[in-house]
């Protein structure tokens, strides 16, 4: 069921993808956001407290409804299982914000391609980094193709196995979605010492949810790019900042691609700087990363059949 859930989602959000501006995602933000203004009282152990109502709370629901159907009848076990990772899987929620940049960077428009980057973390144009925008263009694709896709995977199949049914994509969007509003909302220096213990507790849980996920994207990327140097990559990252999940992960996807990503690679012949074409690089890169947990999850479940 497991393999079919994954299957039917991803087919699913390809051919029919949640609007921008929909219903389900609105409803997150709104849930979060008064969960945030009725618990923050000020004290220090408000911060968790926070957190674990607004994530717990659906991602308890979530369960429970599993467990109920899953007492009365397979297909809607399975229809509530894509129906979820619908909700939470997001390949077509980034990709329109990656060929609007990648458009305007072959285009040679970089005024453009820096409103589109803009407008794709969701912060003024003019805060932009100046820099490398091709490389920027790849850091947030990883980051999205991480936070969006193959980390919902990750979690939601590891709950499934205990038995906790389709509760790992909730968690760690949600989580995600708590941390990115602390970081990108300037809640911290906005809302004093309350924002700043909600926000500290959000990213905490956050390093802590996403380390494994972090670390198996990492390794999607590393067996389908260039194993050696992304496995470089990554254990030069792990060396600088044992926190930095994203960094892993935008390591690792570097040394796939084969690319020269900060200090790393300096003085090696073999690998380039970001260019336009590693952009269509990145998207092979990530198709084959999905079919490799496509292809492990069917070998997961005849083993799991067989045996």
């Amino acid at each position: 069921m497991i393999f079919f859930a994954v299957f039917f989602a991803l087919l699913m959000e390809q051919a029919r993808p949640l609007a921008r501006h929909n219903g389900v995602h609105g409803g997150v933000r709104h849930w979060t956001s008064w969960v945030r203004r009725t618990l923050n009282a000020g004290q220090s152990r408000h911060g968790m407290l926070i957190w674990s109502v607004a994530v717990g709370v659906p991602a308890l629901l979530t369960v429970l409804i599993h467990w109920v159907l899953s007492a009365y009848s397979v297909l809607l076990t399975l229809a509530w299982a894509v129906a979820v990772l619908y909700a939470t899987l997001g390949f077509r929620q980034f990709s329109h914000h990656f060929t609007e940049l990648r458009t305007a960077l072959e285009q040679g428009d970089e005024s453009r391609a820096r409103a589109a980057l803009a407008d794709w973390q969701s912060i003024p144009e003019a805060s932009v980094p100046a820099g490398d925008l091709v490389q920027a263009a790849i850091v947030c694709s990883v980051r999205s193709v991480h936070r969006h896709v193959l980390g919902v995977l990750v979690c939601f199949v590891a709950c499934w196995v205990i038995g906790l049914g389709p509760v790992g994509a909730v968690i760690f969007r949600l989580a995600d979605h708590m941390a990115r509003s602390c970081r990108s909302d300037g809640a911290q220096a906005s809302a004093g010492a309350q924002s700043e213990m909600v926000c500290a507790a959000a990213i905490q849980a956050w390093r802590w949810i996403n380390h494994l996920p972090s670390r198996a994207t990492a390794l999607a990327f590393a067996v389908v790019g260039n194993f050696e140097e992304a496995v470089a990559n990554w254990r030069q990252q792990s060396d600088a900042d044992a926190k930095d999940h994203d960094g892993i992960v935008q390591a690792a996807a570097a040394g796939a691609l084969n690319l020269k990503w900060g200090s790393a690679g300096e003085g090696d012949a073999q690998l380039s700087a970001p260019q336009l074409a590693h952009l269509t690089s990145l998207v092979g890169l990530v198709w084959r990363s999905v079919v490799l947990w496509l292809l492990f999850l069917a070998l997961f479940v005849l083993a799991r059949s067989v045996g």
